[in-house]
């Protein structure tokens, strides 16, 4: 059972759904953050969150060392294994408390984690160890929930089973965590395309993966899947659904100044 009061622990018993399932994040986010922050493969890459390794992995591939800080054991394990051998650090430890040494990373990258932050204790933490100049990149694969009929009927699935899901959504880059990280230099913006393609076992997988879901445990497990089985028979296309994403980045440096 997972523990509400403790995010870390949130994906405990999702993992293998969630390193067969989740989106990987969009190529042309190394470009961006090239271009806009100076990203070079030589670079020292935090990832905070990095749960699974499914955004450090495409830091490595650009040449980047990078330190994947991840409190939850089953999630960080699953990162060890799939970049074992690689320019890859795995840190047991918070956003908040890193562990890391002071001035040891030029870049900090956060996928799909930082609404889980204390965002006034990981800011303090990462003007700790940023280099001078460094930079923060904050990352989200929105699912679309408009678009096709498809992705409304998705939608209004997850209103009638998740019932933590409409929290939760709203915490996703929530303009005053985002202030209180950056400060009054502010940040920058964009948005990127992405998409997956599933089959039933897909699309089931990608349910179950996700925190709000109901668990093994919940009674109510089997009659939600039910649900989605109807679903998929109905809108599938070639036996198959697509998820759209808008992959939302949230870019800049942090300024030492305090938000009033």
């Amino acid at each position: 059972m997972e523990d509400a009061k403790d995010p870390t622990e949130r994906f405990a018993d999702r993992v293998r759904d969630y390193v067969k399932y989740r989106p990987a994040y969009p190529k042309a986010l190394l470009p961006l953050l090239r271009d806009q922050l100076g990203l070079h493969p030589g670079a020292v890459v935090a990832d905070v969150g990095s749960g699974t390794g499914i955004l450090s992995t495409l830091f490595v591939d650009f040449g980047n060392v990078v330190y994947g800080v991840e409190p939850n054991d089953a999630m960080r394990r699953a990162a060890e294994v799939l970049l074992a051998g690689r320019r890859f650090r795995s840190v047991a430890a918070r956003a908040e408390a890193t562990t890391l040494a002071p001035r040891s990373v030029d870049g900090i990258v956060v996928g799909q984690a930082f609404h889980w932050f204390d965002a006034g204790a990981a800011r303090l933490e990462f003007l700790r160890i940023l280099k001078p100049g460094g930079w923060v990149a904050l990352i989200w694969n929105s699912r679309r929930t408009a678009g096709t009929p498809f992705l409304v009927a998705y939608e209004q699935f997850l209103g009638r089973w998740c019932a933590e899901y409409p929290d939760i959504r709203t915490q996703y880059a929530n303009t005053e965590s985002l202030e209180t990280l950056f400060g009054q230099v502010g940040y920058r913006q964009d948005s990127l395309a992405n998409q997956q393609v599933f089959d039933y076992e897909g699309l089931k997988g990608r349910l179950l993966s996700s925190s709000y879901a109901p668990g093994t445990d919940d009674p109510q497990q089997p009659a939600m899947l039910r649900d989605l089985r109807r679903l998929f028979e109905e809108y599938s296309e070639e036996e198959s659904v697509r998820f759209e994403y808008d992959t939302e980045v949230y870019y800049g440096r942090l300024s030492s100044i305090p938000v009033p």
